[in-house]
């Protein structure tokens, strides 16, 4: 009993997360791409100012939408340490702190994109500034959010990789989809710390765009069919391979 008990947990936990991944995936895209992809200008700070300043009620939206996904992104956090805690609960444990780590620097992120909106809303405490610095400024914040994401997919393609390395040993997982997960966490890291490094980064964008799009959609959109489908049927703990 104590054991149908326990794989009746591990399947409902996998039922979430991968429910918590098919809600971020939608809300990371609609906030990148419809949001901050059409409203954000890189390196034009005048025409970033004012797609903001005639769409905050869709700015403001795409700053909710974050929030929402950090939240769930917790959720998913404790959903997936409880599905790999029979592989290894310590290291799953550990896997499980590392996303949280990029959840809290990521949440922290945010407030950047909250300056820049009070920035371009106005009030009588900005009129020291005229409208070009105010734009700069505002143009700052948003890049400054840019760059603490950054900072987070380090911790995050960390937490993939461990994860991804669990899947692989599990027994009850594919080994393939572990793979896409630790090259997907590879590809996060190694586009962060280019960005960081190479002062030519830019001339190069494309191909760290490559490395991390291509094994992070499919790495982790498989995650999450694979958990959807598969994750939620009962698991026989004597299939996990001990490490």
């Amino acid at each position: 009993m104590h054991k149908t008990i326990s794989e009746i947990t591990q399947g409902r936990a996998a039922g979430i997360a991968g429910a918590g991944y098919l809600i971020i995936f939608v809300l990371g895209l609609v906030t990148n791409f419809v949001v901050l992809g059409n409203l954000v200008a890189p390196g034009n700070a005048e025409a970033t100012a004012a797609n903001i300043a005639s769409n905050q009620l869709l700015f403001r939206g795409g700053l909710a939408s974050w929030l929402v996904v950090l939240i769930i992104d917790v959720v998913i956090a404790w959903a997936l340490y409880e599905f790999l805690k029979p592989v290894n609960s310590g290291l799953s444990l550990l896997t499980a702190w590392f996303r949280l780590v990029y959840i809290a620097i990521f949440g922290v992120t945010q407030l950047n994109l909250l300056f820049a909106i009070i920035l371009l809303s106005g009030g009588d405490f900005l009129n020291v500034f005229n409208s070009t610095q105010i734009n700069a400024l505002a143009l700052m914040f948003l890049n400054g959010h840019n760059y603490g994401f950054l900072i987070a997919l380090v911790f995050f393609g960390i937490h993939l990789m461990m994860l991804g390395y669990m899947i692989y040993k599990s027994g009850f997982a594919p080994k393939i989809l572990g793979v896409l997960l630790l090259l997907s966490g590879l590809g996060y890291i190694v586009d962060s710390f280019a960005n960081f490094i190479l002062p030519d980064y830019e001339d190069y964008k494309m191909i760290f765009m490559m490395i991390v799009a291509i094994p992070g959609i499919v790495g982790e959109l498989a995650l999450t069919l694979w958990l959807l489908i598969k994750g939620v049927k009962v698991v026989p703990e004597a299939q996990i391979a001990k490490f």
